[in-house]
């Protein structure tokens, strides 16, 4: 910003300065050009009243003595030069003021004042004073240079006052994105402070009253979590309580597949919240997964739990392995859950066999969850919350996962839309 301030700053200045030298430019010559040739004709002038003063009687018309070393000359009507200096016979000039007036001109490179000498009210001859333009234009070049040397004067103080003026505004502004770089660093504390200038002042009350706000609802937010976790907790414990007693009752026979299924869900249920949870207190940005198991312990948990579902539709869940993948160890819980999301997501909204194929990449693993069906949504909506890709759903699911994979430091992707694919990509731990 600061560049851009003294930049807009010396054009301004330059385009002022040429404006006001340019005519000045132009006049300096013009005028010092007039006062010469006034120069010129007052001291013709004077010769002249000289001259009729002497010549009063006289037949013959002289220059005074002291006149004879300046370049002034007397000529008579005829055209010829009688005394001082100057050419031998009249020019244009002289030849103009013989008529009674007094007359301006050139002749070659010396500039001429020439006036008439009057004897008893009839002009007797002419005075010519002449003086050559080279010590006039020396004069010009010493006042354009005294212009030029004004004019930059003018624009290196333009340029410093635009440079401090530049630190004036831009400091305060400075201040405001490093305290809007702290909020997003996730430091809540930061506010802004207070500058010479209204209009940043008002930005920055601005901004401390937007991350005062955030903070307001920031904190409602995990006290509503920790508040809705306990309320969670508290019965899904009991509930745990009452499965496991009844799975452990040598009375319950043939419903101990049932009891224990149940136990399962619970559990994983209790495990859902939890990583929710976590989510939610967690500061935004990648961080450290809490545990971290083998993908093919956890595949074998997943299809457990959803295999039966995937039956009950006449619909096929296949797992797939690259050699070796089964033992890389990935954030089991995030990726748990976020597996959930997709195999409830292609369940609710896909068709066909569900694929889930496990490869490992450069440094990552990536994991493809594929149905035969076509996506009905616009690709880029899909992640956005409160869209939904079939005729029902919250739209809640996918967004949730994708914040889940961020979280871990992975990425959630949807490849293709026909067939619909999701790609989950995992960083693999060091010294994998």
């Amino acid at each position: 910003m600061r560049k851009r301030v003294v930049r807009v700053a010396v054009v301004a200045a330059m385009v002022a300065l040429v404006l006001l030298a340019t005519p000045l430019a132009v006049g300096i010559p013009r005028s010092f050009i007039a006062d010469e040739r006034g120069e010129l004709e007052r001291a013709a002038l004077a010769a002249a009243v000289r001259v009729g003063a002497k010549s009063t009687g006289k037949k013959r018309s002289e220059l005074p003595p002291g006149e004879r070393d300046a370049r002034i000359g007397l000529y008579d009507l005829a055209g010829r030069l009688r005394d001082g200096h100057g050419p031998a016979t009249a020019d244009a000039v002289t030849r103009r003021a013989m008529a009674g007036v007094v007359a301006r001109g050139r002749d070659g490179q010396d500039l001429v004042a020439a006036v008439p000498v009057s004897t008893a009210e009839r002009v007797t001859g002419v005075v010519r004073a002449a003086d050559g333009t080279q010590g006039v234009w020396a004069r010009v070049g010493l006042a354009w240079a005294a212009l030029v040397g004004t004019a930059l004067a003018a624009l290196a103080t333009g340029v410093l006052v635009a440079r401090h003026q530049a630190r004036t505004l831009s400091a305060p502004l400075e201040a405001l994105s490093a305290t809007a770089v702290a909020v997003a660093g996730g430091d809540l504390t930061a506010r802004a402070g207070r500058s010479a200038i209204a209009e940043i002042d008002q930005l920055a009350r601005t901004q401390n009253t937007m991350v005062e706000r955030l903070t307001t609802l920031l904190e409602h937010e995990r006290q509503f979590s920790a508040n809705a976790s306990h309320q969670l907790r508290t019965p899904l414990a009991g509930l745990q309580l009452g499965l496991e007693a009844a799975a452990a009752d040598p009375g319950t026979g043939h419903l101990r597949p049932a009891v224990e299924e149940a136990l399962e869900r619970s559990r994983h249920l209790q495990q859902t919240v939890d990583e929710v949870l976590r989510l939610a207190r967690a500061a935004p940005g990648p961080r450290l997964p809490e545990r971290a198991g083998p993908l093919g312990e956890l595949a074998e948990s997943v299809e457990r739990r959803w295999h039966g579902a995937f039956a009950a539709e006449g619909r096929r869940l296949d797992f797939a392995f690259e050699p070796g993948s089964e033992t890389i160890r990935v954030p089991d819980r995030t990726a748990e859950q976020i597996l959930d999301v997709l195999l409830d997501n292609a369940l609710r909204h896909g068709s066909g066999t569900v694929g889930v194929t496990v490869r490992e990449m450069t440094g990552a693993v990536a994991v493809d969850v594929a149905d035969e069906g076509s996506l009905a949504l616009e690709p880029g909506l899909v992640f956005a919350r409160g869209a939904t890709t079939s005729r029902s759903g919250s739209g809640i699911g996918l967004p949730l996962a994708r914040d889940m994979a961020r979280a871990a430091g992975g990425r959630l992707t949807l490849v293709r839309a026909s067939p619909t694919t999701f790609t989950l990509l995992l960083p693999m731990p060091e010294g994998e």
